[in-house]
């Protein structure tokens, strides 16, 4: 017989070591040992003997050890360790696992019994009070389960109470790849009975068939039979659990899903077994086990949804379903609206509160929490945070005519969010400013990552462009900036569209081969009454005067802006230092010398 020992250490599993009965292993941290515990300190050079045997292996401390034993959070200094228990030296707790044996080899002492579903639906309990009451606290062991250990002991002990004649019950698992049985968890009805020795071939033929089956031994070839010898049962069945694979600790074996075993013996009826009374406890087992398999889906369900919730609007989260159909997640090309948007002044931030960093990553995180609640407000998906700066966009996994207005909606939120905040005197944000850079085009958007772990994120031009358009805001001294294309979009939106726009600047972005005009993106009248439409009508004119070379006349329209208005400043220093004439290669498009303002 084998047991297999496993080492967790900060509550990852590191290693696997396999002991065979008859046999000493000594534990310890020299690298003489048969068992070595070499990254725990806490673990003596020479700490213990470990003997497997039939009912588990016994742990003996040496004189040698410093440090103590704990089982349960008890001191011991000799004690049988039980498979499913486990003893902690130090850090690092190690844990007895049973590796199942197969069935004996006379199979043919053994009768394997199809399970039909429908009939069992039509099978009445003779116990019914009974199996009701034990099913009463079903509830109570899932909602209080907070791990799969802990679930699966639980159950064990709840399969134990409602089946009547089962003497042992474990929870089972193949070891993905071999395809080995491996015991999760086992209960004896009486300890003193020692552990179950499960039968591979019917584990296997369970998960093979992927529902329950039923083997009863043939009681009057027992004397031939080791395995029925040993354990004294004339039956077992398996009911595998539906649902995902089994998330192992980094090291460890992947799993597939859980299934019930549960054997037993069917008293005075020698070698008859009552396969109607079988029939019930495998009802029995299978609602049980139907009820497990959808809470281990609602729980993945919940998982998912959680990750996916920071990345996702409700909206998108409700097309994807209630299953999360997550083909619609898969990376494809389409038209995307990109928002890129940044504290402004950060390093200076930065640079001030050196004494203080963990005080300023906590303010930061929650601009970053005003940025990305505004992109999921208005239907956004949140890509990737590069350090004080969100980046959003629109148009998938879910394309929508109203995608590019939603975000520009969500630039103005954000835009608000910290003004409101700049006039609160004891507000966190008081002192930051946020630039944002909106652009439209097409690019390649999706998810990459694995089934645990999700990662949305947005590539091609257009991001460039969003970003390079971020970087202006400060050179033009204005909040926000968009692209012509979104530009046009607002102007056709008519009244369905809250805020306005005002062309700004032709011009050659930084490291791009293309020019285009760019706009600033303004809040409506009522809430930016200061600047009327006429000033933004009288800019525009100034703007096309600047770009046809008149820049006399330019000079003229702009100094008729407001005061505190500053998006007029870049053109009035261009005009300036050209003392109020453009040059005579002058094709109407500014270039840009440098990335960043």
């Amino acid at each position: 017989m084998h047991r297999l020992i496993a080492f967790h250490n900060n509550r990852m599993l590191d290693r696997q070591f396999l002991l065979t009965d008859d046999k000493v292993y000594r534990l310890g941290r020299a690298a003489e040992n048969d068992i070595v515990s070499d990254w725990d300190d806490r673990v003596s050079r020479n700490h213990a003997t470990l003997t497997p045997g039939s009912t588990g292996v016994q742990l003996q401390l040496l004189e040698s050890a410093s440090n103590p034993a704990f089982i349960d959070g008890h001191k011991v200094l000799n004690a049988l360790v039980k498979p499913g228990q486990s003893f902690v030296i130090g850090n690092t707790r190690f844990e007895v696992q049973q590796v199942t044996q197969s069935d004996s080899p006379r199979s043919n002492s053994v009768q394997q019994l199809a399970i039909d579903r429908q009939q069992l639906q039509q099978l009445r309990y003779d116990d019914a009070d009974k199996r009701i009451e034990v099913l009463t606290s079903l509830p109570a062991v899932i909602r209080e389960s907070g791990v799969d250990r802990d679930l699966f002991v639980r159950l064990a002990n709840l399969l134990l109470a409602g089946i009547q004649h089962a003497e042992g019950v474990a929870v089972v698992s193949l070891e993905l790849g071999t395809q080995k049985p491996v015991v999760l968890h086992q209960e004896r009805r009486f300890e003193a009975d020692g552990s179950i020795r499960p039968s591979e071939r019917l584990i296997c033929n369970a998960y093979e068939e992927q529902k329950t089956v039923l083997h009863v031994w043939d009681e009057s070839e027992q004397a031939d039979s080791t395995y029925t010898q040993h354990a004294g049962f004339n039956w077992a069945f398996c009911t595998p659990l539906s649902g995902q694979t089994l998330t192992p600790p980094a090291g460890a074996r992947a799993i597939d899903h859980p299934a019930l075993y549960i054997a037993g013996r069917s008293p005075g009826e020698g070698a008859k077994v009552n396969q109607r009374r079988l029939h019930a406890d495998i009802k029995f087992t299978e609602f049980i086990a139907d009820i497990v398999s959808s809470l281990q889906r609602q729980r993945e369900l919940e998982r998912q949804q959680t990750g996916l919730r920071q990345f996702f609007s409700p909206p998108v989260l409700e097309a994807l379903g209630n299953d999360l159909d997550t083909s619609l997640l898969e990376p494809r090309e389409c038209d995307v609206t990109v928002l890129f948007c940044d504290l402004r002044g950060f390093s200076k931030h930065a640079e001030d509160q050196a004494d203080n960093l963990t005080g300023l990553l906590e303010r930061v995180s929650l601009a970053l929490e005003v940025m990305t609640s505004q992109i999921l407000r208005f239907g956004g998906v949140t890509g990737d945070f590069q350090g004080d700066a969100a980046l959003g966009f629109w148009g998938w996994p879910i394309s929508s005519e109203e995608a590019p207005l939603n975000a520009c909606r969500a630039a103005l939120a954000i835009r608000d969010e910290f003004a409101k905040a700049h006039a609160d005197p004891n507000n966190p944000l008081k002192d930051f400013e946020t630039s944002i850079g909106i652009a439209y085009g097409r690019a390649v958007a999706g998810k990459i990552g694995t089934r645990e772990q999700v990662k949305v994120t947005v590539f091609g031009p257009v991001v460039n462009l969003a970003s390079r358009l971020e970087g202006m805001t400060r050179q033009l001294h204005v909040s926000i900036l968009i692209d012509d294309k979104l530009d046009q979009l607002i102007r056709n939106s008519g009244e369905r569209f809250e805020g306005r726009v005002r062309r700004l600047l032709h011009v050659l972005p930084y490291g791009m081969d293309n020019s285009l005009v760019v706009s600033e993106l303004v809040p409506a009248l009522q809430k930016l009454p200061q600047l009327t439409d006429q000033h933004l009508a009288d800019f525009e004119a100034g703007l096309d005067k600047f770009i046809a070379g008149d820049w006399a006349e330019a000079w003229r329209y702009l100094h008729s802006m407001p005061a505190d208005d500053r998006a007029q400043d870049f053109l009035a220093m261009q005009i300036t230092q050209h003392d109020r004439t453009a040059p005579g290669d002058w094709d109407g498009i500014v270039s840009m010398k440098k990335k960043n303002g």
